[in-house]
């Protein structure tokens, strides 16, 4: 018996890892249901990006407050969890503070995690208020309503209690240090800022209870770190590993440079060049446009398993602003729903995806959402992770119109002109300069 918390640890720790690798698997499928692309190039670009944007968190800065404190969090919660390399050591081994022995340097780190610990709290803390209390536009908009609100909770009021955990264990571990209790060796009060505070409310506990309430404390942490590995994959918080791939993999070129199909080209490339040879065309004809994820790219599918649900996006797209049913957030949220739902389906079918009569276009997202927009870019402009949901709107409207011709009458008017005066007014090109000629 002197090791079943040895091997409880290790078996939790295995089974964790294989849950969280066997979710993470079904993600990746997801993302691959949709077409390549080539994303490889210019790749000193793409870390730089990576860097700037992902780790350095730049595009946070236009709106400083959620910035100062998603900072706050970002920052701390990784770097806290350095010590979770101490805690696998003493799990595994059931040796205790494993790393001790780095003396002032381990007093530094510790101390730098406690502050780091409180200022998470603080900024969960305020992110709650933010989206509870004050209850901030685009945290209460009807996109948001059901599961995705809840989520949102969930993660804040976990990193709560993570933190709070923390700083609690090391309050415990500090009066048994300095009861000079077995297997709590002393280390430098200076280790312990924050949670130096705390101690004295647990002063009158006897020290089986100050054991307990270590021991507690200590598993909690750690089984709370890995549920929390292993709920990223069913959280919009999965942008926490995802962000890094997504902005590495972001769109290079100039924002509103649209994509070109091939076929299409390949026609006009015919038709204007009689000696042009097409390549053969393909053994299953492409759909043009989209109709469902299949018809996206893997990037854009990705896209919206990195979205942070942040509603930046929304917030700023002026067919929104306007009381138009268009929310770009909504958007991504209705890819990933269809990704998501297509991968039960496999599931549910041996790997094969059977026909369930669904489609993104018309069951997730409507025509008059993708019309709506205004092609200006703002989504793309304020994403703070590189999302592009203009290149989603773009492929299912010419779905809409190559394959359904299913486009609105003001655009089917102005399509007309354009083909028979080669202008989008209704006069012909002759009098086109009559204006000049009134007196």
């Amino acid at each position: 018996m002197e090791y079943i918390d040895n091997i409880l640890f290790a078996v939790l720790l295995g089974a964790g890892g294989f849950l969280f690798a066997k979710n993470i698997g079904k993600i990746r499928r997801n993302i691959l249901l949709g077409r390549d692309v080539e994303l490889s190039d210019n790749k000193s670009l793409r870390w730089k990006t990576m860097i700037r944007v992902a780790l350095g968190q730049s595009k946070m800065v236009t709106r400083p407050v959620p910035a100062i404190l998603h900072f706050f969090v970002y920052v701390g919660f990784i770097i806290i969890n350095i010590e979770v390399i101490e805690i696998l050591i003493d799990g595994v081994a059931g040796t205790h503070r494993v790393l001790s022995f780095l003396g002032p340097l381990y007093t530094f780190l510790i101390a730098t995690f406690e502050v780091l610990a409180l200022l998470v709290l603080a900024g969960c803390l305020i992110f709650l208020a933010r989206r509870n209390v004050v209850k901030l536009k685009r945290f209460i908009s009807k996109d948001l309503d059901g599961w995705p609100r809840s989520d949102a909770n969930y993660i804040l009021i976990t990193e709560v209690l993570l933190m709070s955990a923390f700083l609690f264990m090391n309050a415990a571990d500090r009066n048994l240090q300095i009861a000079g209790h077995a297997h709590y060796h002393e280390i430098s009060a200076s280790a312990f800022p924050i949670s130096g505070l705390l101690a004295p409310m647990l002063s009158g506990l006897e020290p089986s209870s100050l054991v307990f309430v270590e021991r507690f404390t200590w598993w909690f942490h750690i089984v709370g770190i890995i549920a929390f590995l292993n709920y990223l994959p069913y959280s919009k918080h999965l942008h926490i590993l995802l962000a890094f791939p997504n902005t590495y993999y972001s769109n290079l070129k100039n924002k509103g440079q649209f994509t070109n199909l091939e076929s299409v080209t390949t026609e006009v490339k015919a038709m204007l060049d009689p000696s042009f040879t097409p390549p053969p065309p393909p053994e299953t004809p492409q759909r043009f446009g989209a109709k469902d994820v299949q018809d996206l790219t893997w990037k854009q599918i990705m896209d919206s398993y990195s979205c942070t649900e942040c509603g930046r996006c929304t917030s700023s797209c002026p067919a929104n602003i306007t009381g138009k049913l268009l929310s770009p957030r909504k958007i991504m949220m209705s890819v990933r729903d269809r990704a998501d739902d297509i991968g039960k389906n496999m599931d549910a079918n041996g790997g094969t995806f059977q026909d369930d009569g669904k489609s993104l276009l018309g069951d997730y997202i409507t025509p008059e959402e993708l019309w709506a927009c205004t092609s200006c870019n703002a989504c793309v402009q304020e994403c703070p992770v590189n999302i592009d949901p203009l290149g989603i709107i773009v492929d299912m409207r010419r779905y809409l119109v190559m394959e359904q011709s299913a486009s609105p009458t003001e655009l089917n008017m102005m399509m007309t002109n354009i083909e028979n005066n080669g202008a989008p007014w209704q006069f012909s090109p002759a009098d086109r300069l009559n204006w000049a000629n009134e007196e």
